[in-house]
């Protein structure tokens, strides 16, 4: 009995060690998914207004805007949500603009991280690029206040207790993580192709 188990721990064992191909290949799988898809949500205006603190508050973005960084909060829209005057405040800060721009790189990036299957070349830049933007989206753990809870009486505030909007940034790490782990599979492969 014990050598059926030892037999089956170790087939399982093989198995699981044979699937780091797999493994990478989904990871590439996922970050198409991911940017494709929140890259096309950058079409939506909702979801547009929806990252104007990130990008007002960002001293490597803000400047894609036309207003001022405070500002945005008196224009603030909840998901779904329609006003004319916020609305237009909106189209002339450059919300929609930038949001569509931005939706395109990231669902270029995503695109270019999945041909990495076929190509190393494609995908070593494509991973390069998910690696930079993840590291700029991080950088909102710094410079959005909007993601950390405020201070609004209950003694629970500030770090470590992160808002709707940090927790959706924090979840960036295993997205960094992965496109580490697909630039390096990208790398290999290509220096294998050049000792060729």
């Amino acid at each position: 009995m014990k050598t059926k188990l030892q037999n089956l721990f170790f087939a399982a064992l093989t198995l699981a060690a044979s699937s780091q191909k797999l493994g990478v290949n989904l990871i590439r799988v996922a970050i198409l998914v991911i940017f494709v898809w929140i890259g096309g949500l950058k079409f939506w205006n909702y979801e547009a207004e929806g990252i104007v603190p990130f990008v007002a508050n960002s001293p490597f973005m803000s400047f894609f805007y036309n207003k001022p960084a405070p500002e945005y909060k008196e224009y603030k829209l909840k998901e779904g949500e329609f006003n004319e005057a916020k609305h237009r405040w909106h189209a002339e800060n450059n919300t929609y603009g930038f949001s569509r721009g931005l939706g395109i790189l990231i669902m270029t990036i995503g695109i270019l991280t999945f041909l990495g299957i076929f190509s190393p070349g494609i995908g070593l830049a494509g991973a390069a690029l998910a690696l930079i933007m993840t590291v700029g989206t991080l950088s909102f753990l710094v410079t959005t206040p909007e993601v950390w809870v405020p201070d609004l009486g209950s003694g629970e505030h500030g770090f470590p207790l992160l808002t709707g909007a940090g927790r959706l940034v924090i979840k960036d790490t295993a997205i960094l993580a992965g496109a580490v782990v697909v630039l390096a599979d990208s790398a290999k492969r290509v220096l294998n192709r050049l000792k060729k």
